[in-house]
C-alpha cells in the first residue's frame, strides 16, 4: 500500500471534517486534523448539523461524552450524510461501561448507516457481544481474538471496523491490515484514541473510493509522528505538542523507512 500516496490526497483535497465529538478531546481532534492539512468543524447543535453535514467530506461520530440530545444529533447528521454517501465513521468510546453508553451505540449502529467503526478492543468486542472487562474509556481485558471479533463484525454489520492497540486491526470482513506502528507514550495522553478517530475520518474523506487503505493509511502516518515525537519529547506534557509538529512535516521518506503495515 503507497500510504503517502493518501496523505498527498489528504493535503491535496483539504477535506471538511464534520464532529460531533468528545467535549474533553475536542481541540485535539480539531488540532489534528488541522495538522495533517485538513479542515475541521465541530457543530452539535441540532439546528445545524443537517447543514453543516450537507457541506462536509466526512462525518465524524464519537460517544465519548454523550447525552440523549447529543446522540439525536449525530443521527440527523449521520441522515444527511448517508443521503450524501460521504463517509461516516463511529467511535464507540466507553462501549461496555454503561447500559446507556451500549444502547446508544447500537441506536445509532440501528438507526443510520456507519461506514466506519472504531474502538479500542474491548469497545469493539462488547459491541460485537463478546463478554469484556471495561475500564471506563482504556482498554479492558479481552479474551477472545480480536482481530477474528473484528472481521466477524465488520461482516455482520456491512462496515470496515477499527480495532486500535499496541497493534490496530482494520478489517472489511475479507481483507484485514495490521498497523503495527505506534508508541507507548500515546497511552499515557488523554485524547490519542479520539484523536485517531479524527485522522481515520480525514483521510476517509480525503479517499472515499478506498476506505480500507484510507483508514490503515491514516493510522499509520498517525502514528509513526508519534514515534518521532516520542523521540524527542520527555513525557506526555511535551508529547502532544510535538506529536502536532510531527504530524505537520511527516514526508515520504520517513514513511517509507518507518511504515509497519501487514495485510
Amino acid at each position: 500500500m503507497n500510504v503517502f500516496f493518501y496523505l498527498e490526497e489528504v493535503r491535496k483535497k483539504q477535506p471538511l471534517v464534520h464532529h460531533l465529538t468528545n467535549w474533553v478531546t475536542i481541540y485535539q481532534c480539531a488540532q489534528v486534523v488541522k495538522s495533517f492539512g485538513a479542515s475541521p468543524v465541530m457543530a452539535h447543535a441540532q439546528e445545524e448539523v443537517c447543514e453543516m453535514a450537507s457541506i462536509a467530506s466526512a462525518l465524524v461520530l464519537n460517544i465519548g461524552t454523550l447525552t440523549s440530545d447529543f446522540i439525536e444529533s449525530m443521527i440527523k447528521a449521520a441522515t444527511v450524510a448517508n443521503k450524501r454517501e460521504i463517509p461516516v465513521v463511529l467511535d464507540v468510546c466507553g462501549a461496555g461501561a454503561t447500559a446507556f453508553r451500549d444502547d446508544m451505540c447500537f441506536k445509532i449502529l440501528n438507526t443510520v448507516k456507519i461506514n466506519i467503526i472504531k474502538g479500542n478492543s474491548s469497545e469493539i468486542a462488547k459491541i460485537a457481544g463478546e463478554k469484556v472487562s471495561t475500564k471506563g474509556v482504556d482498554a479492558g481485558e479481552v479474551g477472545a481474538d480480536i482481530s477474528l471479533v473484528a472481521k466477524e463484525l465488520a461482516r455482520r454489520v456491512n462496515s470496515l471496523v477499527v480495532a486500535t492497540g499496541v497493534n490496530d486491526v482494520v478489517t472489511d470482513g475479507n481483507k484485514t491490515f495490521i498497523v503495527r506502528n505506534g508508541h507507548e507514550l500515546m497511552s499515557h495522553v488523554v485524547g490519542t484514541g479520539c484523536m485517531a478517530t479524527s485522522v481515520i475520518g480525514t483521510f476517509a474523506g480525503a479517499s472515499p473510493s478506498n476506505l480500507l487503505e484510507a483508514a490503515a493509511a491514516g493510522l499509520c502516518c498517525f502514528e509513526i509522528a508519534s514515534e518521532i515525537a516520542a523521540q524527542k519529547g520527555a513525557g506526555p506534557g511535551t508529547y502532544i505538542p510535538m506529536l502536532f509538529d510531527e504530524i505537520f512535516k511527516l514526508e515520504e521518506n520517513s514513511i517509507l523507512r518507518m511504515k509497519r503495515i501487514d495485510s
